[in-house]
Parts: structure tokens; C-alpha cells; sequence
């Protein structure tokens, strides 16, 4: 089943905050006194009053929320050069849908990040997961609202009660979702060029042409175009926008080096230009 083949990347790193003074026999400017230690590398630079929040806290207590909420769930865990982390945890349960096709199936899912390079910020929130693609959809922006408590010695981390924000969830965005995400299916892409220029020129995600004295479709643009067709090959569809937003989802995802908040911001900027078209 694809929920067996989720990424698992160890994100429980050894990591430790130092002064800096201790590294280099330095005396370091005020605000600059210690570093973070993230398997063996220095990651960031950081002041007294920061309080580091490691992996094994922050992600074993997202953990015990959907424990404590009795759901079921499967697990896929990304680390990037050991300095930010996702844990997505994909809820397996009768919360799913699919988009008038029962091969495409969509799950609830639950994102937490956090970073050791200051990149991200600590938090979590709602969005969706696809079977076909394998990716993360964030058009959903219903945050998970928590407490983190710094101090030089201290850091509390307090989350809230997660079975109230998941039915909410469920009654609102989740459900909702999906009479837009159907919209889009019902619309069918004539040309696929034309459709992959004009979402780049609306979102300016990336150039269509190769280059100014060559208008054909650049390198990134024709990989676009082939997921789009081997998806559509795949469902036993025409080419749709549904189809369409999903190709640019994965490209977002697997080729653009874009930060985890970089690909929420950019993947709700795609998802509004197409469902525009709809």
C-alpha cells in the first residue's frame, strides 16, 4: 500500500546549544553568545535568551496529540541537511475522500515543523495528502495554535487538546475542500501548453520559455507537462485543472529547492491561480 512507502528520514539528530566562547576562547557580541550544534555541524548563531527546542520534545508531544485523540495514522518524516524538519502524520481513517475517481484518494494530514537554523517556525497546521503524487497539499491554512516558552534553561512546550481542532477541521475545511477540488476536475485543459503558460505568468513561479530568443517550453515548464499527462494517463482522464494544480504541486515539491514555508505559500498561491480558471 503507498502509505508503507512514506519517506522516513531520521530527524531525531543529536543537537546541543554551546556558547560560543567555549568553541573558539573568544568573548562573541552581545546577542551572538551561542551556537547550535546539529549532528556534528554549527547550524545557527543565538543569544542567551534563546531556548533550543530538540526534535525528540517538540515532535514526540505532536505525537502524543494524536495518540491522546485516538487516530490512526502513518508517519513520514523529512530532514534537510540537519537543519529543518517536517513529521507529517497522515490520518487513516474514514476521514478520507476521493475527487471522483477512486483512484485518487485524499487523507487528512497534520504537519509540524521545526528547525535548528531558525528557517522555520516551530508550529503545525491542517492540509491534505494525495495517494497519486505522494505529496503534501497546504491549501488548507488552519493553524495549530501552541506555546513554546523559552528560557537559558529551560523550555516548556505546551500543546493544546487535539480532538476538538480535528473535528473542526473536519466539518469545515476538509469537507469544504473537496465541492472546490471536484470544480476544478469538472474543467478540462484543451491545451496543456497554454495552460502551463498561463499559470506561470499569473504566479511567476518559474519561466515558460527557455529563453528570451528560444519560446519553447523550458526545462522545468516540458516536466510540468509530463506529469500532467502521465497523471492523467494514470486516472484514465482528460487532462483537467485539478490534474493541472497537482502537476505543479509535485514539481514545487521535488524539483524547486524551496524552503517547507517557501512550498505552503507558493502551493496556495498555485492552488487559487487555477481554481481561478474553474
Amino acid at each position: 500500500m503507498y502509505l508503507s512507502n512514506l519517506q522516513q528520514d531520521e530527524i531525531f539528530v543529536p543537537s546541543e546549544m554551546k556558547s560560543l566562547k567555549s568553541l573558539t576562547q573568544m568573548e562573541s557580541r552581545r546577542g551572538l553568545e551561542n551556537v547550535i550544534i546539529s549532528n556534528g555541524k554549527i547550524v545557527n548563531v543565538v543569544s542567551n535568551c534563546y531556548g533550543h527546542v530538540p526534535n525528540e520534545l517538540f515532535f514526540k508531544k505532536a505525537e502524543e496529540m494524536l495518540t491522546d485523540a485516538e487516530l490512526n495514522y502513518q508517519k513520514r518524516t523529512i530532514n534537510r541537511d540537519d537543519r529543518s524538519f517536517i513529521t507529517d502524520f497522515i490520518i487513516d481513517d474514514n476521514s478520507q475522500f476521493s475527487v471522483k475517481n477512486e483512484k485518487d484518494l485524499i487523507l487528512p494530514m497534520l504537519r509540524f515543523k521545526n528547525s535548528y537554523d531558525g528557517s522555520e517556525k516551530t508550529s503545525g497546521h491542517f492540509g491534505f495528502y494525495r495517494q497519486v503524487c505522494s505529496n503534501g497539499l497546504h491549501v488548507s491554512q488552519a493553524e495549530i495554535e501552541f506555546s513554546i516558552k523559552h528560557s537559558k534553561n529551560n523550555t516548556d512546550l505546551i500543546m493544546p487538546r487535539l480532538s476538538n481542532l480535528f473535528d473542526k477541521f473536519l466539518d469545515n475545511e476538509f469537507y469544504t475542500i473537496t465541492k472546490k477540488l471536484d470544480r476544478m476536475r469538472e474543467f478540462k485543459i484543451i491545451d496543456t501548453k497554454e495552460f502551463v503558460k498561463e499559470i506561470l505568468e499569473r504566479t511567476k513561479l518559474f519561466r515558460y520559455e527557455c529563453s528570451d530568443k528560444n519560446n519553447d517550453p523550458s526545462k522545468k515548464s516540458r516536466e510540468v507537462l509530463e506529469i500532467l499527462d502521465n497523471e492523467a494517463l494514470l486516472l484514465n482522464e482528460v487532462p483537467n485543472l485539478w490534474i493541472g494544480y497537482n502537476a505543479f504541486n509535485q514539481m514545487l515539491h521535488n524539483t524547486l529547492k524551496k524552503s517547507f514555508s517557501q512550498q505552503e505559500r507558493l502551493d496556495k498561491k498555485l492552488f487559487d491561480a487555477v481554481y481561478e480558471m474553474a
